[in-house]
């Protein structure tokens, strides 16, 4: 392929991301360390000492849905992730409304935990006797944040990477501490037992569990900017996943060996805030209690960066389609990060972080909590999308992938994440602590969205036909092409052979750029 123009705007750093750095961004997302402490007490409290296996269950499903997900990758070049798999399997006006929703699950996921960034260091400081207001710590991580996502790419893989082992290192110092003293009464597998996992409690450890993966299918996003994206995208997947899954499973074993089958839930009863740091007092020392304090603070940071991330870049495939306005598409030239959507995700999480704190919000149970359950229900429902998609997709091409790849791993994904979003929306005030009216607000707002994209969709078919017709399609690659046919966007529709988001460059960058200088609009 030839060398882009000299006065072309610059694109994304292309060839950076090894399955290392995307795994840390994914991983990081999903923030373990504060999962575990803040969220796994609650998992046991609800479903005893069976609650490893929720997390083991979870991540089960979502390596099946992993399958087909990674198998469509191969086929599907789109910067658009989600909402390009879609769009190429259920239909454009699908993928548009998918669009949607995936500004709302992951805009939705990155703002609220702003409020957990405020309290949780808030609380830190007052454990090392300190008082720390938490909107300015808020305010203060915005402007991190939004720094972390203007430096390049291999920048922020290196700070996730140097975060998210410090925040697994201190859950593994927890835990060798207890195998090494054998825990309260000795270790026991007893509570992973059927009588102990199938109990009442069981589908909300379950929504608990699903709810703790949250990001782990942005490994797509990094496309355009992975090393070899065939083989790392799909092994980043895998990766993401398989370590969660059993990396929480075996924390959460731990910390019930810390204090016994039998007491560990009257323990998470009475505190379930502080259950782990009590374990890591007890076996490791009160100097690792006041480490996680901190760390958990840093957990947060990397997962506020790693999501950051992930807005950017689905902001920027949005603006390269003419679904969102072409300013947004605006690359930096030294960085090659999508600054100007970075700062535009900065100003709407201010805009949300303030509105909460003049309306007197407590920053933890309600921007927090209502703000992220919206986004989580959100990811959720794409993933369920994604899996029905895959197998639409494959009918229409040809193809060499397997049966198990492209229709039962899929259909099962289907079936099984469509259970788990019923478990969440059913327990949905574990989630929340809201009142019935606000959980049904919560509820909606996710349905909502993607009927407001349905709508936009049929008025950009209308009103705007080119942009219609090239959204989420593939990107044109004249020195290699492909001998597999591409799909269309939906029956009855043609595929469109504009570049798209895919490429290396701005959709809105030309080819062969005219003698005279591109107007404003031509770069964004």
């Amino acid at each position: 392929m030839s060398a882009p123009a000299p006065d072309a705007p610059p694109g994304l750093r292309t060839g950076t991301l090894t399955t290392a750095d995307i795994s840390f961004f994914v991983v990081s997302a999903a923030a373990p360390l504060t999962v575990m402490a803040g969220v796994a007490p609650v998992a046991i409290l609800l479903g005893g000492v069976g609650a490893p296996v929720g997390y083991l269950l979870a991540g089960l499903t979502l390596t099946v849905f992993a399958v087909g997900f990674t198998t469509m990758s191969r086929h599907v070049r789109s910067a658009g992730a989600f909402y390009a798999y879609i769009a190429r399997g259920l239909g454009t006006p699908l993928g548009i409304a998918a669009a949607l929703v995936a500004m709302l699950g992951y805009n939705g996921m990155e703002i609220g935990v702003y409020g957990l960034l405020g309290s949780a260091t808030s609380d830190t400081a007052a454990a090392l006797g300190h008082d720390v207001p938490w909107l300015p710590v808020s305010l203060a991580g915005l402007l991190l944040i939004w720094y972390g996502g203007y430096r390049s790419i291999d920048f922020g893989a290196k700070v996730l990477g140097v975060l998210l082992v410090a925040e697994t290192g201190i859950l593994v110092l927890l835990a060798g501490g207890v195998l090494l003293d054998g825990g309260a009464h000795g270790l026991s597998l007893g509570g992973l037992a059927p009588a102990h996992v199938l109990t009442g409690g069981t589908a909300a450890v379950l929504a608990f569990a699903f709810a703790a993966f949250t990001g782990f299918e942005s490994t797509v996003i990094y496309r355009r900017e992975a090393r070899d994206p065939a083989r790392t995208v799909p092994r980043a997947t895998y990766i993401a996943v398989a370590f969660l899954g059993l990396f929480y499973a075996f924390v959460v074993w731990t910390v019930i060996q810390a204090f016994g089958e039998d007491k560990v839930v009257r323990a998470a009863a009475d505190d379930p805030g502080g259950l782990f740091f009590a374990a890591i007092t007890t076996y490791v020392g009160a100097w690792a209690a006041d480490l996680m304090h901190v760390l958990i603070v840093t957990s947060v940071l990397a997962s506020l960066l790693a999501f950051h991330n992930a807005i950017n870049r689905y902001t920027l495939a949005l603006a390269e389609e003419g679904v969102l306005p072409k300013a947004l598409g605006r690359i930096h030239p030294r960085h090659r990060s999508p600054y100007v959507a970075g700062a535009a995700q900065t100003v709407l999480g201010a805009v949300v972080v303030l509105g909460f704190a003049l309306a007197g919000a407590d920053p933890y149970q309600q921007l927090l909590l209502w703000v992220n359950t919206p986004g989580m229900l959100g990811l959720m429902l794409l993933q369920l999308l994604a899996a029905l998609a895959v197998p639409f997709f494959f009918r229409r091409i040809r193809h060499d992938e397997g049966v198990l790849r492209t229709v039962v791993a899929p259909v099962t994904a289907f079936v099984l994440l469509a259970a788990a979003i019923v478990l969440v929306a059913a327990h949905v005030d574990l989630f929340t602590g809201a009142s019935p009216a606000v959980n049904a607000v919560l509820l909606s707002a996710t349905p909502a969205v993607f009927l407001l994209g349905l709508l936009l969709a049929y008025r950009l078919r209308r009103t705007r036909p080119e942009v219609y017709a090239r959204f989420a399609a593939e990107p044109s690659e004249p020195s290699a092409p492909s001998s597999e046919p591409s799909a269309p966007s939906a029956p009855g529709e043609s595929p469109c052979p504009h570049p798209t988001s895919s490429s290396s460059t701005p959709a809105s960058a030309t080819p062969n750029p005219p003698a005279t200088p591109p107007s404003p609009s031509a770069t964004g």
